[in-house]
């Protein structure tokens, strides 16, 4: 067996955790974010050519769990969590234009995959103990569906879901409120980095902690972005396999904890190229890698509102993997996109190709078709991370039909739903946590 990994925070003032000990925390004391020591190296021949997504991601994990109290249980957490496929599938309009769908999930958005096997960890990690915990999670529209979905009546623990009250659309905002029992959801009056915030500051409270164990579900949690790199290896790998080069990614993103995945699956060893990040309105990265400092700032309302983010979490983490500015600028670029250009793809791809994407994803497919037009012949892939459906008030006028509906988002949506309003102040989160604590109410009801 290879030693242990151990986990340091990317601030550098805490103790190095175990990855159980990282994945129950969600956060380091010091306020920054769990990181392995290093990165462990793979190659292709050490992954089942005919391998599901579940052994992809269990080949992939296992120096992370290496030594670890969950190691002998990864098998069974990825072929628990990853049930559902995330497919490649090649374009017409061009040989090399490829999209990587990962909304076949139970709340149709990519984060499915991190929080189902979060919620496998979790349920692993605390099958000894009756102590609650109450996972805080803050969402800037598709986060906290997953997480609900993930940890709905899982005993023992409460989720406690913050999104922008009027920043999600309806059946976003719908699944958010849809699942009751163990979760709850709060409408904050404010943006997401206002909700992010105050899910950092009650993780960091100590008195809070000790009155009500609190853990997170975000990106910043390690047991979310270790299984998003499961589908990237996978799909690199399979294209890898039939035409021998390495797969390029466009990726939409906002908090950056979906492109950080693609590129620690980049730096073990596997077969992906370029990587290019695909922004709304909000700047903060494209400024950063445009060269200017990275400075964040108040998030502003778009279409792709799942990416509204001014002050991304993972950037921690992104200078933790390559600490240089240059270097980093060198390996990845982004770009924005503002609504008039993701309404015009929206409808361009849809009229002419008959492919509707949903606002992120168009994000991701203009940059493309930018490169396209400049003559680029790469084979590239455009991350598709949410499923269409979910935001038909967006994208049905713009194609002039309705869009299908997934089997597991209509279920949800009817579910009656409701959620509870919030000031977008600490304090007014700290306040709501500790009436709940000194209520006794082990579970929401």
């Amino acid at each position: 067996m290879s030693e242990a990994l151990r986990y340091p925070s990317t601030r550098g003032a805490s103790p190095a955790a175990t990855l159980s000990e990282a994945i129950a925390a969600g956060i380091a004391p010091d306020g920054g974010l769990y990181v392995p020591e290093y990165l462990p190296k793979l190659s292709p021949e050490h992954f089942d050519p005919n391998g599901t997504l579940a052994d992809t991601a269990t080949t992939l994990l296992a120096p992370f769990f290496a030594g670890d109290t969950l190691e002998s249980e990864l098998p069974a957490i990825c072929a628990e969590a990853l049930t559902f496929h995330t497919p490649l599938r090649e374009l017409p309009q061009h040989p090399k234009t490829l999209v990587l769908e990962l909304f076949h999930g139970p709340t149709a958005a990519f984060k499915d995959v991190g929080a189902r096997f979060l919620a496998a960890c979790m349920r692993r990690l605390r099958k000894n103990t009756t102590q609650p915990l109450t996972i805080l999670v803050a969402t800037s529209g598709d986060t906290g569906a997953a997480v609900g979905a993930a940890f709905h009546r899982q005993p023992g623990i409460d989720v406690v879901i913050l999104y922008p009250d009027g920043r999600v659309s309806p059946r976003q905002a719908h699944q958010l409120g849809c699942f009751g029992d163990n979760v709850r959801a709060l409408r904050v009056e404010g943006r997401f980095d206002d909700c992010q915030r105050m899910v950092k500051a009650a993780l960091n409270d100590t008195a809070l902690q000790r009155q009500l164990p609190l853990s997170s579900a975000n990106s910043i949690s390690l047991g979310r972005l270790l299984p998003q790199m499961s589908y990237y290896a996978h799909a690199s790998l399979a294209w890898w396999r039939q035409h021998h080069e390495p797969l390029n990614l466009i990726v939409p993103t906002g908090n950056l904890g979906n492109a950080l995945a693609a590129l620690w699956v980049r730096s073990m060893g596997l077969p992906i190229g370029e990587i290019r990040l695909a922004c709304n309105a909000n700047a903060t990265l494209p400024d950063f890698f445009a060269g200017h400092d990275y400075t964040p700032r108040h998030a502003v309302a778009t279409l792709a509102n799942a990416m509204d983010v001014g002050a991304p979490s993972n950037f921690e983490r992104l200078l933790w993997t390559i600490p240089n500015a240059a270097e980093l600028r060198s390996q990845l670029q982004a770009h924005s996109v503002d609504d008039r250009t993701i309404c015009s793809t929206i409808a361009l791809h849809a009229h002419e190709h008959g492919e509707v994407f949903c606002p992120h994803t168009a994000t991701a497919m203009h940059l493309l078709d930018q490169m396209r037009a400049a003559g680029d012949t790469l084979p590239w892939a455009v991350v598709a991370t949410a499923h269409p459906a979910k935001f038909e008030s967006v994208v049905e006028p713009l194609i002039g039909q309705p869009v299908e509906v997934p089997m597991a988002l209509t279920a949800m949506l009817q579910r009656p739903a409701s959620a509870e309003p919030m000031a977008a102040e600490d304090g007014a989160l700290r306040q709501w946590l500790l009436n709940r604590a000194t209520q006794g109410v082990a579970v929401f009801s």
